[in-house]
């Protein structure tokens, strides 16, 4: 956990020296004497010898579990209008489906405070992009439709992915390397 801290740090305060440089770092209001070179290298300087604790524990589940849980809310809104059943005396009252009971629909009622802390944990990050699709391409009995699609076309399965780590395939698909801090490789 120590090396994941110092890492973290390192790559947290060297992404600030980067945006800084890029004029990307906004300092105004209360943090608007750091906008001077010399402050903030001084400040800086001081965070690196601060030992930073970073909490982070393994998915109970694996990383997949973690990746498909994420992957859904690119494909749809974390809850849709129609579930919503009132607004009353600050509490929100919506229907959600209970999969240990056969997938009844059943009502729940959350502060207004409690529902938005709740809905804003499932929003899509800046960066990120909802996707859509109908048709064969649809959640609903997607494998069993491109199954079928294959079929008709007489198209060989999918080859199976090889097992690898994220940090490859990410490097394969965007060129980036995310074990080599972009300050650091600059310097090389």
């Amino acid at each position: 956990m120590r090396v994941l801290s110092r890492r973290f740090r390192d790559v947290f305060v060297c992404q600030l020296r980067a945006a800084f440089a890029a004029g990307e770092l906004g300092l105004s209001g209360a943090r608007a004497n750091l906008a001077d070179p010399a402050t903030l290298t001084a400040r800086l300087d001081e965070l690196t010898h601060i030992d930073w604790v970073v909490f982070a524990k393994p998915p109970f589940a694996g990383p997949e579990q973690v990746l498909g849980y994420l992957g859904r809310y690119t494909q749809r809104v974390a809850i849709a209008n129609s579930r919503l059943v009132t607004l009353d005396d600050g509490q929100v009252s919506f229907t959600w489906k209970d999969y240990r009971h056969h997938g009844k629909t059943k009502v729940m009622t959350l502060s207004a405070d409690e529902f938005i802390r709740r809905f804003l944990q499932h929003t899509v990050p800046g960066g990120f992009h909802r996707i859509r699709h109908i048709g064969f391409l649809a959640n609903r009995h997607r494998a069993a439709k491109l199954a079928r699609c294959r079929e008709l076309l007489a198209a060989p399965p999918p080859e199976p992915l090889s097992a690898r780590r994220w940090q490859d395939r990410l490097r394969e698909l965007t060129g980036q390397d995310v074990d080599v801090c972009p300050c650091w490789a600059a310097r090389c």
